[in-house]
């Protein structure tokens, strides 16, 4: 048992989640997870790199690599307007701006709540949703962050 989950079970399984949209769909991240939350800021693009990766932007004299979240769980990236937000994140060592569509709703539920990932999901579908939350007639996803950047880089970081 991880630390983490020593303690969500000692506080009663109780876990606080953000959850946000992309397009018409609605997913969460663990809160200990987010630093911040900010709105879109135009970044520079990078030679070479994945085209889920919109590009960098200085956050406070710290360079900020920019993961556009729709681009990378497979499904079409949006234009970017002043609507969208960045939920800066800690992936590993690695600090990451993810660029989603709007921030919902701050979610604190128990562990009983967030159900297994379906058997007939597709593979990468698994590796990227950890559960599911049925909540106000609500769906949402629960992601997994460690597979939002590809093992390289993480090996990088």
């Amino acid at each position: 048992m991880t630390q983490t989950n020593a303690n969500l079970n000692a506080a009663g399984g109780l876990r606080e989640l953000i959850s946000f949209r992309i397009g018409a769909q609605e997913f969460c991240v663990d809160i200990m997870a987010v630093r911040e939350i900010r709105g879109w800021t135009a970044a520079t693009a990078l030679p070479q790199s994945p085209p889920f990766v919109r590009g960098v932007i200085n956050l406070r004299g710290a360079v900020l690599p920019i993961v556009d979240l729709a681009a990378r769980l497979g499904f079409e990236s949006s234009e970017t307007s002043d609507r969208h937000v960045i939920i800066v994140a800690q992936i590993g060592e690695q600090v990451v701006g993810l660029l989603v569509d709007a921030v919902s709703d701050i979610l604190t539920v128990t562990d009983d709540v967030i159900q297994p990932t379906p058997d007939v999901a597709s593979d990468t579908a698994k590796l990227f949703v950890r559960g599911l939350l049925a909540i106000d007639g609500r769906m949402i996803s629960l992601i997994g962050l460690e597979r939002v950047l590809p093992d390289f880089e993480l090996e990088a970081a």
